[in-house]
């Protein structure tokens, strides 16, 4: 029987989780991208641009404490579908301990081609990404874009940001198709939700 959570549990796990989230933003400011873990609106938001009937696994991006699991599972993807790739050691460990049916990756997603070469059982539906994209460099970021669509072709490849006008990869650099949403004003901060599918 799985845990369901009631709502005075979900309100102590996301202020636990809002505390590990300062503290691995305050050791790695830049690694972590964020003070807060994504607001229920935002990852609602990413959740719903995920196809539930297209096959095969759902890949997430710096999943963090998982807010964003949380909602693609309530969106209806199975957790056994999930594979969650996560730098820090201890997001790793409550990941595992929510999500016990997903595969997580403990590593860096900017090798991500190297990462899931031997893990993914079939091209991707979808790549779901909460990582600091505007944090790195523009090279860096089209790397990341083409290592997606080179493992997973025809998946979307879905990715929030905080900045209102710049898009986490510049149009017409990744040979790629653009899709941004509206403002979501009720997230902290207000963010963009951008989906990219190979041109």
């Amino acid at each position: 029987m799985r845990f369901q959570p009631t709502i005075a549990d979900k309100k102590g796990l996301r202020l636990d989780d809002e505390v590990r989230f300062i503290r691995s933003w305050l050791d790695k400011p830049l690694a972590t991208g964020a003070v807060t873990p994504s607001g229920r609106f935002l990852a609602r938001a990413m959740a719903r641009q995920v196809d539930v009937d297209i096959p095969g696994p759902v890949v997430e991006l710096g999943p963090g404490t998982g807010p964003i699991t949380e909602a693609l599972v309530d969106h209806g993807v199975d957790p056994s579908r999930l594979v969650l790739v996560e730098f820090n050691p201890v997001f790793c460990r409550l990941l595992r301990t929510r999500y016990p049916q997903a595969t997580v990756v403990q590593g860096d997603a900017y090798n991500l081609k190297r990462l899931l070469a031997d893990i993914l059982p079939s091209p991707a539906a979808a790549v779901v990404s909460g990582l600091p994209l505007l944090t790195k460099p523009v090279r860096t970021r089209v790397r990341l874009i083409n290592d997606v669509f080179q493992l997973s072709p025809d998946a979307s490849f879905i990715q929030f940001t905080y900045s209102m006008t710049t898009p986490p990869i510049p149009k017409g650099l990744a040979r790629v198709e653009t899709e941004a949403s509206d403002r979501i004003w009720l997230n902290f901060p207000p963010a963009r939700v951008w989906v990219y599918r190979k041109a």
